[in-house]
């Protein structure tokens, strides 16, 4: 299948999504977040989903009956704690499905210019055979990308390998 992807962005278009990247980048960094060290991961954990139910049932007892919270916890931080979590967790699956989509339309146009590069390759090893100056040492240079069926090497031109 030739050109599976078609799709493209203009230079304005690509300005304004690395300047958007560029803003969250650097409101992030603003908000005193940074990542974790395996330690601090290890030492923090992730709250399971049973752990999630807890602190939500607790939140509702809170909304529901606030006479029975206890007065040791600072229920305004814990609701900020609370709104930044879920804000955190919103963000982070949309960013987490934009960079799916931008993976798969790298990978589609990967796949474009692999076949594009296949046919090209084809098409020089025919201009060496009718002795085109110049195709003989493109196809010598090219050549080395191809294997003649060695395990684990590189593509041979009958069977190329995944881009």
């Amino acid at each position: 299948m030739k050109n599976i992807i078609q799709s493209a962005f203009n230079e304005s278009a690509r300005a304004s999504i690395i300047a958007a990247v560029s803003t969250a980048e650097q409101l992030v960094a603003t908000a005193n977040l940074r990542p974790l060290s395996p330690e601090e991961r290890r030492r923090y954990g992730s709250v399971n989903e049973q752990n999630k139910l807890l602190v939500n049932k607790v939140l509702d007892y809170r909304t529901s009956a606030p006479q029975l919270s206890s007065p040791d916890v600072d229920w305004t931080e814990f609701a900020s704690d609370y709104e930044m979590r879920a804000f955190f967790e919103s963000m982070a699956a949309r960013l987490h499905s934009l960079a799916s989509q931008l993976e798969s339309g790298k990978i589609q146009h990967d796949h474009d210019n692999y076949q594009d590069a296949l046919d090209d390759y084809t098409y020089t090893q025919y201009k060496a055979g009718v002795s085109a100056p110049g195709a003989a040492e493109k196809v010598a240079t090219l050549k080395v990308f191809f294997s003649r069926g060695g395990a684990g090497s590189a593509a041979t031109p009958e069977t190329p390998a995944n881009p």
